[in-house]
């Protein structure tokens, strides 16, 4: 936008608003965000990232050591991090996270819901009852407690961003893991329920999807020469993806760079579920 004779000159403040560049899009300064499962992997690597762009990021764990040592090395870098403990299958912890970064912030603008375990790799004849509660109460029960009560915030404001984080389980099935993939086929379809009832509440939620990435949850597979020789073959790029890998999507998808975008999921998988 520039001024003519006709129109005053116009702050610059202004102008950017009103033709946003391409960088000011991925910006995420004086954003609160926070990350579940936030003190490794994939979730750390998530919140490096938004915390790069400007977010202060609160990231949580069953584990308060773990996420505060992540936390503590992230500030080093010059990061905005604080940590707190939370269970995101148990609903007190849940409430405590929000009532805790409520009091703190004041705000919360992006939730991304990456908590998840898969402890298991076996058939279902040999699958417990307790295996299968076990990883749908992190994986799925746990998403919906935090947009629950986290993006509930952001629903009473009018305004944020959420992003759950899935798998390609959520989109095809993969072998002995049933569990695992009715939890992620159930959030995959958890996301585009409540991206149709917050449209109108301001409140975006989007999925993130991976392929397998090479962390301490897939340390078994992919240390496993044999079945790591198979799960390759099926990657068109012929590599596991490193935690970083996810770093753009989830920038793109909590950032305005993704304005008009809800109920979808990103998927970000080196082409496996491309063939």
């Amino acid at each position: 936008m520039q001024a003519t004779d006709e129109t005053p000159d116009l702050p610059p403040e202004i102008i950017e608003a009103a033709n946003p560049t391409a960088a000011s899009l991925f910006d995420l300064t004086g954003k609160v965000a926070i990350v579940t499962g936030g003190g490794r992997g994939i979730g750390r690597a998530m919140a490096e990232a938004l915390a790069e762009q400007g977010a202060l990021v609160v990231i949580c764990g069953r584990t308060l050591a773990t996420v505060e040592a992540a936390a503590a090395e992230m500030r080093a870098r010059g990061l905005a991090v604080e940590a707190q403990r939370a269970d995101v299958g148990h609903e007190p912890d849940v409430i405590a996270l929000r009532d805790a970064v409520m009091t703190a912030q004041g705000r919360i603008d992006i939730l991304v819901n990456n908590a998840g375990i898969n402890p298991i790799y076996r058939g279902i004849e040999k699958t417990s009852l307790d295996d299968f509660n076990r990883i749908c109460t992190t994986n799925l029960t746990g998403i919906f407690l935090c947009c629950k009560y986290l993006g509930g915030e952001m629903a009473a404001a009018g305004a944020g961003s959420i992003i759950n984080v899935t798998s390609i389980a959520g989109h095809v099935g993969l072998l002995k893991s049933v569990p695992y993939c009715a939890a992620k086929g159930g959030a995959e379809l958890l996301t585009k329920a409540l991206a149709l009832d917050w449209a109108p509440k301001g409140v975006r939620v989007n999925s993130l999807a991976p392929g397998y990435v090479e962390t301490d949850l897939t340390a078994g597979l992919v240390g496993h020469e044999e079945l790591s020789a198979q799960l390759l073959a099926q990657v068109p790029q012929s590599r596991y993806a490193q935690p970083r890998d996810m770093a753009g999507a989830v920038v793109f998808l909590a950032s305005d760079a993704s304005a008009f975008m809800t109920g979808q999921s990103l998927v970000v998988d080196g082409g496996w579920t491309a063939r």
